[in-house]
């Protein structure tokens, strides 16, 4: 089944015409506020459409007077505006844009730099250390740097703009505002965040992502009135995919500070619209939860909510009145939050829809641009991922006895194929189906419902198959566990017989306010009578056999995945 079309959107072929149509559509609109701080002085500078239009064809005109016409830009760093500047003036020119992880040690910064064939690189000023050390060393085909503030040895971002300025003044209309794009063509190339092997380059054209700009906009509220926090990272598919989103509806969008200050942040700017991974809002989610507490509140809210939901069965919906304090936590104008990158633990997205803060979940990958299927606020089940796009198709093959097969996709969203490495493209392209390694199945109203990554899946020796993101999600829900990854431990007598085992990472915080006296290994028996709660929930097999408890971080890639592999290996020896 597809999701429903809800809104007329119209359809474009490239980013170049989205931030066109919308400067015209919303030309003295909003559409991104600046925070400048000096000291303990703070201003705002708001960017209308048609200044923002401005920026990037200034800009970009600089880039092609330096030569850089058809060549490619890797751009590092934190979500600001010259980030924004960078990335579209690179797209409207059709220069291909290589967003890279500002997190990167600084020899995988280089292998990418260098895999990639990039001959600039647009650097944010914090990670200026890691790109002196690259240029010392000489590995990569970089001919110019530019930093995003006026550092030394460097070309000046603001300073190129305003010559770009000067040029597009001279000439009234210039090379660069006059490209034209190739649609079809190789314009991002986006390294996948390498949970289990060296990362691999997607390359994504203008019209992948257009074509999936257009599929969530037919299907999501998203207003010209809406103010939206960019704190998923550029660099992401994600993150960079629901930035193009927002101007293309019109939206405002505001930067972060940083994880801290998220919930100041929402409050600061008024955000309406909060785009993010289960992990934070799951954490916004349990602060609620935490000061409602503290405050001796949480049976009126519990009662509150039953009130709330008969009154809803009633078409009445008085949500927003009855839990107005509990919102006002959150900034008092959030109204929709949009999760995706794993799956959403149901208790949160319930919890959050029952105080009248509507919350939807997607489903989609690096190589699909992102978005294969997504909840909205008229189709919703908590738990699944919702239907396919209206241009995709999706399909489970491989089906199990229970209905669960891999998830293969095919539509307009689907990536050229990994840059320079044909071998991995035809492993999960075929016959123009996209193999996204994912399992899943479908209920009887047709939402899709994921289990798991194929790879991470525990088939024990009978046969049985055991999904650990199901066993995760619920062990993660007590109060001692920060994090836990489930894996499959194998038998000391035969190696081929695994056990369903946890390892698990205890909350520190937790543990010296609520258990001050107790050690480790009492933390680990406490925690463990938990569990054993959890596995009577499951049938017998799924049952945890052993825990392994640290205080120790597990291993993780800069998209906060767990790499299960290297964790194994730590864990095996």
């Amino acid at each position: 089944m597809k999701v429903e079309e809800y809104f007329d959107v119209k359809e474009f072929q490239d980013i170049k015409e989205i931030i066109y149509n919308s400067t015209e559509k919303y030309g003295e609109r909003i559409a991104f506020t600046i925070k400048h701080k000096n000291g303990k002085d703070v201003t705002y500078e708001d960017i209308t459409y048609k200044k923002l239009l401005e920026d990037i064809n200034t800009f970009g005109t600089k880039l092609y007077e330096l030569g850089f016409k058809n060549k490619r830009i890797a751009i590092v760093g934190r979500n600001r505006y010259e980030w924004v500047i960078a990335h579209f003036a690179n797209l409207l020119g059709g220069i291909i844009s290589i967003p890279l992880d500002k997190e990167l040690q600084v020899d995988e910064l280089e292998s990418c730099l260098s895999r990639s064939k990039a001959d600039v690189v647009v650097f944010d000023e914090k990670y200026i250390e890691n790109i002196k050390e690259i240029q010392k060393r000489e590995n990569t085909n970089i001919k110019e740097y530019i930093c995003m503030t006026k550092q030394e040895g460097y070309k000046d971002f603001w300073e190129l703009k305003e010559q770009g300025e000067i040029l597009v003044k001279e000439e009234n209309r210039t090379d660069y505002i006059d490209a034209k794009i190739n649609k079809d063509e190789m314009a991002i190339l986006l390294f996948t965040s390498g949970t289990t092997s060296k990362s691999k380059a997607v390359m994504l054209s203008q019209y992948n992502i257009a074509s999936n700009v257009h599929s969530m906009l037919i299907v999501e509220e998203i207003l010209p009135t809406d103010t939206n926090l960019a704190f998923l990272p550029f660099h992401h598919i994600f993150g960079s995919t629901c930035m193009v989103v927002m101007l293309a509806a019109g939206v405002r969008t505001a930067f972060p500070d940083g994880l801290r200050y998220v919930a100041q942040n929402l409050k600061e700017y008024k955000v309406t619209i909060f785009v993010g991974v289960p992990i934070l809002i799951e954490a916004i989610y349990n602060k609620i939860e935490k000061a409602i507490e503290k405050q001796g509140k949480t049976k009126l809210i519990n009662i509150a909510k039953k009130i709330s939901n008969l009154f809803l069965k009633l078409k009445i919906d008085i949500r927003k009145k009855l839990f107005k304090q509990v919102i006002d936590e959150l900034g008092g104008h959030l109204r929709f939050v949009i999760s995706g990158g794993a799956p959403l633990d149901k208790k949160v997205a319930q919890g959050f829809n029952e105080i009248g803060i509507n919350i939807v979940q997607g489903y989609g990958l690096t190589e699909t641009s992102p978005v294969i299927s997504a909840e909205n606020y008229k189709k919703q089940k908590y738990g699944s991922v919702g239907f396919a796009m209206k241009n995709v198709e999706l399909e489970l093959v491989n089906k199990d006895e229970k209905g669960i097969g891999e998830v293969r996709v095919k539509g307009p969203n689907v990536m050229l194929g990994y840059y320079e490495n044909e071998e991995e493209t035809n492993k999960v392209i075929r016959d123009g189906w996209f193999y996204t390694g994912d399992l899943g199945y479908f209920d009887k109203q047709g939402y899709l419902f994921l289990t798991g990554r194929q790879k991470d899946m525990i088939v024990l020796k009978n046969g049985k198959k055991v999904f650990p993101e199901e066993i995760e999600t619920l062990i993660n829900r007590i109060e001692l566990v920060e994090e836990c990854m489930v894996f499959g431990m194998p038998d000391e007598n035969d190696k081929n017989d695994l056990k369903p085992s946890v390892k698990v990472v205890y909350n520190k915080d937790v543990a010296k306010e609520s258990y001050p006296d107790c050690s480790e290994e009492d933390l680990k028996q406490i925690i463990w009578t938990q569990i054993k709660e959890i596995n009577k929930t499951f049938p017998t097999y799924k049952y945890i056999k052993n825990l392994i408890l640290t205080d120790e971080e597990l291993i993780k890639t800069t998209t906060k995945k767990v790499k299960r592999n290297e964790e194994l290996k730590k864990i095996l020896g």
